[in-house]
């Protein structure tokens, strides 16, 4: 298992459509597939526009750069390990736009545990499956985000996800590996 990037993902639409995400073979990282992707842009394109959006477990960055490149105006995306983090930088950098992502090196839930007032329209959560973080993160949300903000959640198959009440299903779906799941607060 090497920590360098072995593959790559791209941004599917939008203005930064084909860039190329560079992806390293590590322990938990699975990038959301285009196919779900794709699915998910489509469910959030009417919201999408000016959103502010938080991407909790950031990774290679496809969910929160994706949604800069149709048309969210910023987006901080959270990653705890700090070489995903430079490559982020790096890549935000060269994007035209791309000093609209906010690239925090943390761990995601001592993130939520201290928030700054700032609150978000859309919030990605998509752990690694092995760590069984949605649940924590999920109860950490609230005050992070807009009152009628939006939550997508992707998780294995057979992982129950849903938010707490007060969260309406959207829209939800599934790959041969994971299910994913648009919420929308309030209603």
């Amino acid at each position: 298992m090497g920590r360098h990037p072995t593959g790559q993902v791209r941004i599917i639409g939008g203005k930064w459509r084909n860039t190329r995400l560079p992806v390293e073979d590590a322990p938990g990282l699975r990038p959301t597939s285009d196919r779900a992707r794709e699915t998910l842009f489509n469910w959030l394109q009417p919201m999408l526009p000016g959103a502010r959006v938080l991407d909790l477990f950031a990774g290679s960055g496809a969910l929160g750069l994706e949604a800069l490149s149709r048309g969210a105006r910023s987006a901080v995306l959270v990653e705890r390990d700090r070489r995903r983090c430079e490559r982020l930088r790096a890549v935000a950098d060269r994007l035209d736009g791309g000093g609209a992502a906010r690239i925090v090196h943390a761990d995601a839930l001592g993130f939520l545990r201290a928030p700054t007032g700032e609150r978000f329209d859309l919030a990605f959560i998509d752990p690694p499956f092995d760590l069984d973080l949605w649940g924590a993160a999920i109860a950490q949300l609230d005050p992070w985000l807009a009152d009628a903000a939006w939550l997508y959640v992707e998780a294995p198959l057979q992982r129950n996800m849903a938010p707490p009440d007060g969260w309406h299903l959207h829209r939800e779906g599934a790959t041969r590996h994971a299910r994913h799941a648009l919420y929308r607060r309030g209603g």
